[in-house]
């Protein structure tokens, strides 16, 4: 896909959008990033866009040095187009068992980053994948409006090897969780931190 369009940010006083439920997020200033219009270019053919971002201050469950972070980064937080409520950061145990760890998505500068805080070291994030934002874009609905595709999950376990049923040489489950990157409509790909460094789980075909 190729940009050849971009059409002025478009932003109300208060988004109407479904994933505005709470009252921290609709009670927010608005930010003209929250909400993208444009178009690219798909065989040939100019197709619509949209892209709805939240800012990091929505998810008051982050620790502060996290949130720091991030802001730091000038990072927005993208949501799929099946977005009802805030999503694409998680927390889980990353590094090992037992640990409290997080991760998220960061929108900044047209790129689009996997980002995994340790609690070990909360202010050195890990960049574990990396993409351009609108090679992200997906069409979803009978309107033919592309829409953000990447979705963030912490996986368990249990999960994991659940997911590699079918594999004929099916691994033992790992000792601790892993990141979920879901490609909606299409697969999910497992990140697992394991001997010191990152490591993408095989699974079924």
């Amino acid at each position: 896909m190729r940009i050849v369009q971009q059409s002025a940010l478009r932003v109300a006083a208060v988004l109407a959008v479904a994933i505005c439920t709470t009252v921290p997020l609709c009670a927010q200033m608005p930010d003209a990033r929250m909400l993208e219009r444009g178009s690219v270019e798909v065989n040939g053919k100019s197709v619509n866009y949209l892209i709805r971002r939240l800012p990091v201050s929505t998810f008051t469950e982050l620790p502060a040095v996290v949130a720091a972070e991030l802001e730091k980064r000038d990072c927005m937080i993208p949501q799929s187009y099946q977005a009802h409520r805030a999503e694409n950061v998680v927390h889980g145990s990353f590094e090992g068992a037992g640990t409290l760890d997080w991760a998220a998505l960061c929108s900044a500068g047209g790129k689009v980053q996997l980002l995994v805080f340790f609690a070990s070291t909360p202010g050195v994030p890990l960049t574990i994948d990396e993409a351009d934002e609108k090679k992200l874009l997906e069409a979803h609905d009978p309107s033919g409006v592309l829409g953000f595709d990447w979705g963030l999950d912490a996986a368990t376990p249990l999960q994991v090897h659940q997911a590699q049923a079918g594999m004929e040489h099916r691994p033992a489950a790992p000792a601790h969780d892993a990141v979920a990157l879901v490609w909606l409509e299409h697969r999910t790909r497992y990140r697992l931190y394991e001997k010191q460094r990152w490591v993408e789980l095989d699974m079924p075909d």
